[in-house]
């Protein structure tokens, strides 16, 4: 399972780019394989990725996730293709359907349809990244174009699926999910098998998994995940994390965060790869302390040593 860090613009923060920019670079230092930006009110996280990209090597770095409705699917091919020749093809484009609230008050779109426009942007957006023309008329999406960025190749495509139509879709026709506050044994019993299923039956490869998650090694477990309620209070009222939070039996994002001593949470994270997932996507939180012990556990996971 490969380890990545789930970075976030800090609040406050007087030069947002620069941070983001300090963090990726922290990031390869440790050598942690995988460097996540989602997209939310303040940077475009394609463009601060393609800006990073320019000054950090040997990382992967992917959103997660960007709203489809947000942008034109020629749009995102575009901003996509150019952010992947800026890193050297070192890009993963990760998409999502975003939430009611947000597409509607704030995009200004419906979300009548959301499994069907999720299928329909998707359906173009994948032979936009290939540079191949598109000429379809859908319900929801109309593209007759084709993009082409030069010295860019092809990004895969991860998709912020958590129910199950959404991981059928992202199955048959994407490379795979990246979820968020979703606890094992949803990941074990839900997520995995439907999105493989659907692959499997679309004749594409196995999906690619990637689980974001709070983590923290602390010497108090039972404050952290209070903590982490507060922190990701949010994540425990939008529907379709409470969706997944139910799934598990969880009261809040603090039942599924990474917690406990270094033994505990490695523990928690060899469960996490036995059972399919591909790629861990960690958000430390807690104290600086806890922090920097929560970077220092995963650090050395992800360069094991030798045998």
């Amino acid at each position: 399972m490969r380890i990545g860090i789930l970075g976030r613009e800090r609040s406050g923060s007087e030069n947002p780019l620069d941070d983001c920019l300090a963090d990726a670079q922290a990031a390869v230092a440790a050598g942690f394989a995988t460097f996540w930006l989602p997209q939310a009110y303040g940077l475009d996280a394609l463009t601060t990725l393609a800006v990073v990209g320019r000054s950090v090597e040997g990382i992967e770095l992917g959103t997660a996730v960007v709203p489809i409705y947000a942008r034109t699917p020629l749009a995102l091919a575009s901003a996509a293709l150019t952010t992947q020749a800026a890193v050297d093809g070192r890009f993963t484009l990760g998409i999502g359907l975003s939430h009611v609230t947000m597409v509607e008050s704030v995009y200004g779109a419906s979300f009548d349809h959301p499994v069907r426009d999720l299928r329909e942007f998707l359906t173009v957006l994948a032979p936009l990244l290939r540079g191949e023309p598109v000429d379809f008329s859908g319900e929801s999406v109309r593209v007759g174009g084709q993009v082409y960025v030069k010295n860019a190749t092809p990004c895969s495509i991860l998709v912020g699926a958590l129910g199950p139509q959404t991981l059928r879709v992202t199955g048959q026709l994407a490379d795979g999910t990246i979820t968020w506050v979703t606890g094992p044994q949803t990941l074990e019993r839900h997520t995995i098998p439907t999105i493989s299923d659907a692959a499997a039956r679309a004749e594409r490869p196995e999906p690619r998994i990637v689980a974001g998650l709070p983590i923290c090694v602390t010497a108090d477990p039972a404050a952290a995940r209070e903590r982490a309620d507060h922190v990701f209070e949010i994540y425990g009222v939008l529907p379709s994390y409470r969706a997944m939070l139910d799934r598990e039996g969880a009261q809040g994002p603090g039942d599924v965060a990474i917690v406990g001593d270094e033994l505990a949470v490695r523990a928690q994270l060899e469960r996490l790869a036995e059972i399919g997932v591909t790629d861990f996507a960690a958000s430390p939180f807690g104290t600086r302390d806890e922090q920097a012990a929560t970077r220092a556990v995963l650090r050395a996971l992800s360069r094991p040593e030798p045998h």
